[in-house]
């Protein structure tokens, strides 16, 4: 897959409004660089967090080192630590301040898949199961892009961690649900993925 550098989306993208953004994600691409090579997932399933009227959200209780990033202005990737092993991987948007994120939930693998593979279940073979498996979650999008704590704070406009623009999907093809795995603020329809996809993380 030949990759364009002038096909990112720019800082402005990330800047509006929440839901917004986590529809317009779905089927854009995103691009993790690793020496000279690309591991790239197309976006399938996203779920919005706003700490302004959200108590599952990390920035409902205000602006902490930890969640930092969260508060700065959109268009930075925020990378957090949960249950003492897994890295998951958040979109910032709007402005400065407002604490708001996009989780990203699920990837289809497009481009890296070994590579992928290796970093998930240490092997380069897999079979058709394992690749629906490799990032139909947002622990194991981290872990088969080789994302963690370091890669906090990246801006999404840089040549490491990016994501290229895609035609926009029609409503029609994104379901909306109440989020996955959170006690608080349960009943938010905030999660958003592309129908009939298999590479959801729970269909």
């Amino acid at each position: 897959m030949t990759i364009d550098i002038h096909n990112k989306l720019p800082v402005e993208f990330y800047k509006r409004d929440i839901h917004t953004v986590a529809k317009e994600l779905l089927g854009k691409l995103f691009v993790r660089k690793i020496d000279d090579n690309y591991l790239i997932g197309k976006i399938v399933e996203v779920e919005a967090y706003d700490g302004r009227i959200d108590e599952a959200a990390h920035s409902f209780k205000g602006r902490t080192k930890r969640n930092e990033t969260m508060f700065q202005e959109g268009g930075r990737l925020y990378v957090y630590f949960t249950y003492g092993m897994h890295f998951c991987a958040n979109v910032v948007t709007g402005q400065e301040g407002i604490g708001t994120a996009i989780l990203m939930r699920a990837m289809e693998p497009i481009e890296g898949i070994e590579q992928m593979a290796i970093n998930r279940y240490n092997k380069k073979n897999i079979i058709n199961k394992e690749i629906i498996n490799l990032m139909n979650g947002p622990a194991k999008i981290c872990q088969a892009l080789s994302i963690t704590n370091k890669d906090n704070g990246t801006l999404l406009t840089s040549d490491t961690i990016f994501i290229l623009n895609q035609p926009k999907l029609k409503n029609s093809q994104i379901a909306i649900s109440k989020r996955i795995g959170i006690k608080k603020s349960v009943d938010l329809p905030w999660r958003y993925f592309i129908k009939d996809n298999i590479y959801v993380s729970k269909r």
